[in-house]
């Protein structure tokens, strides 16, 4: 067996003597069947059947063997066509020599125009084999990167989700310091100013209305870090469940912005994934945020359902929409801006997806999360 380094060499030898053995058969056919129309064509037209093989063999075999091809027919030409007969002897010298001649100079030019038809294929063929070449190498190239950025996408979605669940943890950990911490001081407070406040009659007017207005902007305070530490992470989610989070951060919502509110959640609604509570709360809640801060709409609606094993959320608002122009930079990956980016990487990585509609009469939020047969099935429904 041969080496694979001798293969080409191998090949191309086959290639040589496959053609040379070609442009003799033709050449011999060729004069056979000169012979086979003698009985026709006598002593006339000596070389009328070997033009075929010169052409032939100067279109397919090269020039060697063109070369080769044209000796052979103009031999036997002489020898078995030329008067006399069988023989290298001629009865016409100068006829004959001048036939042999034009014989040789017409072979010369169609060799000369088979071997420029073959150089010109020859070129195309490489030319061809290069943009080949070329194509797969950017083809190959396209695919590398391709794979690079879907690794890098990958990578990004990863950190995204981490930093989402970074964010929650820290959330819930400041939720927790307001409220057990900062909650209990005020708490103290307000009760050390409930005991000045009982000693309010032994004070001058200024300084009872004083004690009087600085109890009320602790209960206001008390209230305020109460609020913030739901909106953080609201107790209510890991307590009661997502329906009764749902309902009191949208009534405080439509309290707080006069935006109104419609909340449509089935009665029985189960227990879901804490994850998946959470992305839905947090997706409602970035929703809302930007109804309130750019729709200019008054009102908005937010329906949860199950269909087919999936959870579907949809938000909608009846505010001027969104512009062509923020949509595309919407629906284009890396162009999205931190909240929606923020509420696809959570769907995706719950295995959902997160669409937005949007015209003049309003935009649409519309979330699918997959949801598990036992999870939906199995889990206990929520008291609302």
């Amino acid at each position: 067996m041969s080496p694979p380094n001798q293969m080409p060499e191998l090949e191309s030898a086959h290639s040589g003597v496959r053609r040379y053995g070609l442009a003799i058969l033709a050449a011999i056919v060729a004069l056979a069947l000169r012979g086979l129309l003698s009985p026709l064509l006598g002593e006339h037209n000596p070389y009328h059947t070997v033009w075929a093989a010169i052409v032939f063999s100067a279109w397919y075999c090269g020039l060697g063997p063109t070369i080769i091809a044209t000796l052979i027919a103009l031999v036997g030409t002489w020898y078995w066509f030329l008067p006399p007969a069988a023989s290298f002897l001629l009865k016409d010298p100068k006829t004959a020599i001048s036939g042999m001649i034009g014989f040789l100079f017409f072979s010369g030019l169609i060799i000369a125009l088979g071997e420029s038809n073959r150089r010109a294929l020859a070129k195309s063929r490489w030319a061809e084999e290069q943009l080949r070449k070329a194509h797969d190498e950017l083809e190959r190239k396209v695919s590398e990167r391709t794979a690079d950025l879907n690794a890098a996408n990958e990578n990004l979605g990863q950190l995204t989700g981490q930093l989402q669940q970074l964010r929650d943890e820290e959330r819930r950990q400041i939720a927790r310091e307001l409220h057990d911490s900062v909650g209990q001081l005020l708490a103290a407070l307000s009760m050390n100013m409930g005991a000045v406040q009982l000693q309010a009659n032994k004070l001058d007017a200024t300084a009872a209305r004083a004690v009087s207005e600085n109890a009320a902007l602790i209960e206001q305070i008390s209230s305020e870090i109460r609020t913030i530490s739901h909106l953080l992470h609201p107790p209510l989610l890991e307590v009661a469940g997502l329906a009764s989070a749902l309902r009191w951060y949208v009534d405080g919502f439509s309290e707080r912005s006069k935006v109104k509110v419609e909340l449509d959640l089935p009665v029985d609604l189960r227990r879901l994934p804490d994850e998946m509570e959470i992305a839905i709360f947090r997706m409602v809640q970035e929703c809302l945020t930007n109804i309130h801060r750019h729709s200019g709409g008054s009102s908005a609606a937010i329906s949860l359902h199950e269909e087919d094993h999936a959870i579907l959320v949809e938000v909608q608002d009846g505010g001027k929409g969104i512009s062509l122009e923020k949509q595309l930079e919407l629906s284009s990956a890396g162009r999205t801006g931190v909240g929606f980016r923020g509420m696809r990487e959570r769907m995706r990585q719950l295995g959902g997806s997160l669409e937005i509609q949007s015209d003049d009469s309003g935009t649409t939020v519309r979330a699918t999360l997959p949801v598990e047969l036992s999870t939906s099935e199995g889990a206990k429904p929520i008291a609302s």
